[in-house]
């Protein structure tokens, strides 16, 4: 088991915000380079690379509605042992009151068992499914995927046998709330669902521009009274839709079959967590 004390949590609380601060740092040309160099080893394409599901976004065609929740379950029950992440370093850093801060994320893979019960708890299938339903059910939106960085926040083995599920808010998710920041080569880590594009239907909406606020990536955007999208900038969160209160946003999965069998594939290729 690799060592981390019983404060270890307590530490990263302290320390987070420089993950954020390092990111809006990029933007200076004299550090971008600095930073771009650090990041690579542990944020190339390989050891750095999610996917947001859009679980409580407006979906179509309507069998999408269950793609996400298919996924999770498929990672779930397929990984060799299962733990929980006592607490959310994002939101503790952040002090958050409007989500919990305490049963965080979900780690798969045989390596988590190398993790200290006093950093994440171990559970069972059913747990783990209860628990994707709990924090789903409060608006958060998952994240998967090959996050090497957690293994060494951790203290798992870099053997490449650990998947991260996050459960990410728009108030603190470092990631979500660094994606306009940081260096385009580390972009490409962030992979939309397959076939995901964002459809708004003119007839419903009022451009109030409450979509395009509620977008981290500013994605979409409201300009002379029309709403504009930007396809390259999206990373398909559904955030857009979520907020939309005419229910004029919606994501558009072309193909759901195809979008769930490319990216199990693609977390096949990086991490084995059976």
């Amino acid at each position: 088991m690799a060592w981390r004390p019983s404060w270890w949590l307590d530490l990263l609380k302290i320390i987070w915000p420089v993950a954020h601060l390092g990111a809006r740092a990029t933007r200076i040309p004299v550090a971008r380079e600095v930073i771009a160099s650090l990041a690579r080893p542990l944020f190339n394409e390989q050891d750095f690379n999610i996917t947001y599901l859009p679980i409580n976004a407006n979906l179509q065609p309507a069998a999408s509605m269950v793609l996400s929740r298919e996924i999770l379950t498929e990672l779930i029950c397929r990984s060799a042992h299962r733990v929980i992440v006592r607490r959310c370093s994002c939101r503790d850093s952040l002090g958050c009151q409007t989500y919990p801060v305490e049963d965080a994320c979900l780690l798969l893979g045989f390596d988590t068992v190398n993790i200290r019960p006093e950093i994440a708890r171990p559970v069972s299938v059913a747990e783990a499914l209860a628990h994707v339903e709990a924090r789903t059910a409060l608006g958060l939106t998952p994240m998967t995927g090959r996050v090497r960085v957690d293994d060494l926040l951790y203290g798992a083995s870099n053997r490449k046998r650990m998947l991260t599920i996050c459960f990410c808010c728009p108030c603190c998710c470092t990631v979500l709330n660094s994606v306009k920041y940081i260096p385009a080569e580390f972009k490409s880590s962030i992979v939309k669902l397959q076939g995901t594009r964002v459809q708004v239907d003119l007839e419903k909406c009022c451009h109030c521009g409450i979509c395009a606020a509620a977008c981290l990536v500013e994605a979409i955007v409201l300009q002379n009274g029309s709403i504009h999208h930007d396809h390259e900038k999206c990373i398909g969160c559904g955030r857009c839709s979520t907020a939309c209160p005419q229910g004029a946003t919606s994501l558009v999965i072309e193909d759901p079959q195809a979008a769930i069998s490319e990216i199990l594939g693609r977390m096949r290729e990086r991490v084995n967590i059976e």
